[in-house]
């Protein structure tokens, strides 16, 4: 079946149902909650805002992070309280339904103590670039004029798809396209990658279930940073000039990710 969407796109998506291993659905079913998560703490959100975290720069251990949610032990504030924050975005997404207005109070969540107030879930009304250490321009994101526009027609497109029977590596390749162009728009003046990793696995979540949050998508892309990013810059430097028959390598990450296990 062909798909007719505005900023997704399914010109990759024949070949990988084509190519798509069977063996990664039976992996997904065989994922089980964690014998830790309790009424008030989740292992696996733990996992997820830990290593994406990890992925921005934030240097903190999992044990550390467990030991502070499940047995109170106290750090200094600035050792966790970022990634406090996003364990609770992704608490909050799920039990919540994924639009873009609990995509916003996600993004609040998540930049608590990254952005300003006046700047948490709020689209960004100036240029942005990604630099890299050495200082070189990495990619140029969309305009800042456009943001909106592009965000609302990528929610147009989560829409239908939420709405539509799909197969479930349908369901895997667009969660990742998800990913690939929610932060190649890069709406946000900061927090775009962790919110992009967590609207990936909502999207999952909404598609296959509570057992979507099982997967360690982030821990995954973290132990493959370099790999990770490469997969991203493939697509181009510049957002207009973006050539999606680049992403098969980044939409291959998200099913390996859950049968590596």
């Amino acid at each position: 079946m062909q798909y007719s969407l505005k900023t997704i796109s399914t010109a990759l998506l024949s070949d990988y149902r084509n190519t798509f291993d069977d063996a990664v659905e039976t992996c997904f079913n065989d994922l089980k909650e964690s014998e830790i998560t309790t009424a008030s703490f989740n292992f696996y959100s733990s996992v997820a805002a830990v290593f994406s975290s990890k992925i921005e720069g934030e240097n903190i251990a999992l044990d550390d992070f467990i030991k502070h949610q499940l047995h109170q032990v106290s750090y200094q504030p600035d050792y966790t309280r970022k990634i406090d924050d996003l364990y609770e975005a992704y608490q909050f997404a799920a039990s919540n339904a994924l639009n873009f207005s609990n995509l916003k109070l996600v993004h609040s969540l998540i930049t608590k103590h990254i952005l300003k107030t006046h700047q948490q879930g709020v689209l960004r009304s100036g240029n942005m670039f990604v630099v890299a250490g050495s200082g070189k321009i990495e990619y140029v994101a969309a305009a800042p004029h456009l943001v909106a526009e592009y965000v609302e027609l990528l929610f147009e497109d989560i829409n239908f798809l939420l709405n539509t029977k799909l197969t479930f590596a349908e369901v895997l390749f667009f969660a990742s396209m998800v990913h690939l162009v929610f932060v190649k728009i890069h709406p946000f003046n900061d927090g775009n990658g962790r919110t992009a990793r967590l609207l990936e696995k909502w999207f999952l979540a909404e598609k296959l279930g509570a057992k979507a949050w099982f997967v360690e998508s982030e821990r995954f892309y973290h132990e493959h940073y370099d790999l990770y990013f490469a997969n991203i810059r493939k697509l181009g430097l510049e957002y207009d000039q973006l050539d999606y028959l680049e992403s098969q390598a980044f939409t291959l990450m998200l099913p390996t990710s859950i049968i590596r296990k």
